[in-house]
Order: C-alpha cells, then structure tokens, then sequence
C-alpha cells in the first residue's frame, strides 16, 4: 500500500532589507545641493560677473554686455597701464564703475588739445571713441590710478571726480561672455604705450 508523506511548505529565506530609494534620492540631492554651495563660493572668490551698463566705454565695451572679472588679478601684482579694471566708485561706494588704468602712481597725467600724457608721453590710443573734450592736469600720488573711460567726452571719471584708490580695485575685466554673439577676451592694448616707453628709455 503506498503512503504519501504531506506536503512541507518550504520557507522563503529572510532577504536583507535594503535602504530605500527615497533614502538614496535625498542623499543625492544634498550632496548636490553641498557641492554647488562650494561652487558657488569658490568662483566668487576668485571671480565677477558684472553686466555694463552706459556707454563710457565704448567701442570697447557695450550698454548691457555681460563681463568676467579676476579678483586675484592683482593679489600678487600691481595695476598696469591699459588694464580694464572694475572697482568701488570713491564717490559712491554702493556703485562699481569700470574704466581703463591711465596713470600709475608717481606719474603726471595731462590732457590737452585731445591729446592725453604720461610722463610727457603722448599715448597710443587706438581704443578710444573721439579725443577728449576737456583738459587738465594730475600728479598721481602713490597708492592712486588716474583712470579714463574709452568714450572720453561721455564718462565719468578721473578728470571728473579725481584719482582711484588702488585699494578700491575689485578686478581686471578678462573677458565679454554675453551676449553670446559678443564673447571675446577683452584687449588691453597697451602696445602703443610701451612701445613709445621702451623708445624713451633709450
């Protein structure tokens, strides 16, 4: 006579129980969110975005361009003739104003017949709109820049409000990255000017 044995139900082995996606998805948001903050601080401490606004210095520069400025540009070294620098406008120091470096401190500026000096050097200036309007002369004391916008009979500037504290620089201006259409390095031309430099030391 046969017999069957009754069915033994086998027993699923218990499965490790792993964290939940939801878990994973918030961790990968923070470490994101971390990461970006870091970003964030760390590009702002070594650079600007500052957006034009006016026409003092055009051609160079236009009304509502978009430019990146080096913080850390002069860290280690000092403002040269021809650098495009913003800085804290001494008049009014919640505005930044972006101008071209003319005078270095212990140098004479002059400016006369639309014809602008340094040192009784006349400068090249191929950047400029039209030759100054105006004349004048300046002595640049140490830890001062006498800087001019490139539009000179429309700018604010040195030969207005007077010389720049070299403490008030916030960077050089390196580079136009909007509009697209616009993105170059910015030049700072200062061949002319050494040229002519250079010659004099002779």
């Amino acid at each position: 006579m046969e017999t069957t044995q009754p069915e033994t139900q086998v027993q699923p082995e218990p499965v490790a129980e792993q964290p939940t996606n939801w878990k994973r998805f918030i961790l990968d948001i923070l470490e994101t969110l971390v990461l970006a903050v870091v970003l964030y601080f760390g590009i702002n401490a070594v650079s600007a975005r500052v957006r034009v606004d006016g026409f003092s210095m055009r051609p160079t520069l236009q009304d509502g361009e978009y430019i990146l400025v080096n913080k850390l540009a002069y860290k280690t070294g000092e403002p040269v003739r021809g650098d495009i620098v913003v800085f804290i406008f001494p008049v009014n120091p919640k505005e930044d104003l972006i101008k071209r470096v003319i005078g270095l401190p212990g140098e004479s500026v002059s400016v006369h017949n639309g014809v602008v000096t340094v040192n009784n050097l006349t400068l090249a200036e191929p950047y400029i709109a039209s030759p100054p309007a105006y004349d004048g002369d300046w002595i640049v004391p140490a830890g001062q820049l006498f800087v001019l916008g490139d539009n000179r009979n429309d700018s604010r500037d040195s030969h207005q409000w007077g010389l720049l504290p070299i403490e008030n620089v916030i960077g050089r201006a390196v580079l136009i990255y909007w509009p697209p259409e616009e993105w170059q390095l910015i030049n700072h031309d200062i061949r002319g000017i050494a040229a002519q430099e250079a010659w004099s030391m002779k």
